[in-house]
């Protein structure tokens, strides 16, 4: 398993592009997510910064101490802050707290033996029909199982998220990285059952 804190205590994250993800800029150009939001796994908090400049009261949740810190070293742009917390195994305080939960990178960076354990806790962060939003890595140049990232198939979605969300609405984002060619993620919009 990866070790986090190292990799942000060293500077090692190539995944930090500097910027929010823009599938999730041009998701929030069609809709808005209000109310109080999660981001796990947040970083360096761009995602955050987003979604509380467009007015969500938004956490940023990340496992390693040094993620947090340089995400609270940039200026606040509204109602946003950042707890140090493992997601995989949500605190109490956390649970039924939140509108929605927005997913960028956290998913595809866990092996695929926790997938289980991060879905469960998607559901136990959400309030009773809470919304999950999700830009899903499903196409990794060059993938051979040994990641991260790692990729999700529809397969592996439906059986990680079929039984607990209605999918509401999904697309193949045209706004992306250049790192990910077009095609290689998509925005999956979801409501707890």
């Amino acid at each position: 398993m990866k070790d986090w804190e190292a990799a942000y205590a060293n500077e090692d994250t190539p995944w930090d592009k500097g910027i929010a993800a823009p599938p999730l800029a041009q998701f929030l150009s069609l809709q808005s997510i209000l109310g109080s939001v999660l981001v796990p796994g947040c970083g360096a908090g761009h995602d955050v910064r987003l979604l509380a400049g467009q007015g969500a009261s938004v956490t940023g949740m990340d496992i390693a101490p040094s993620a947090v810190r340089k995400a609270q070293s940039f200026p606040v742009v509204n109602d946003e802050h950042y707890v140090v917390a493992d997601f995989l195994n949500l605190a109490e305080e956390w649970q039924g707290c939140f509108d929605s939960v927005v997913e960028h990178t956290c998913l595809c960076a866990l092996e695929l033996d926790q997938r289980a354990a991060y879905a469960a806790s998607i559901v136990k962060a959400l309030k009773p029909g809470g919304h999950y939003l999700a830009i899903f890595y499903r196409e990794v140049t060059g993938y051979n199982e040994d990641g991260p990232p790692h990729p999700i198939s529809e397969q592996q979605m439906h059986a990680l998220f079929g039984d607990l969300f209605e999918r509401l609405d999904s697309f193949v984002p045209a706004d992306h990285y250049p790192s990910r060619p077009h095609g290689s993620e998509e925005v999956v919009l979801f409501r707890k059952h």
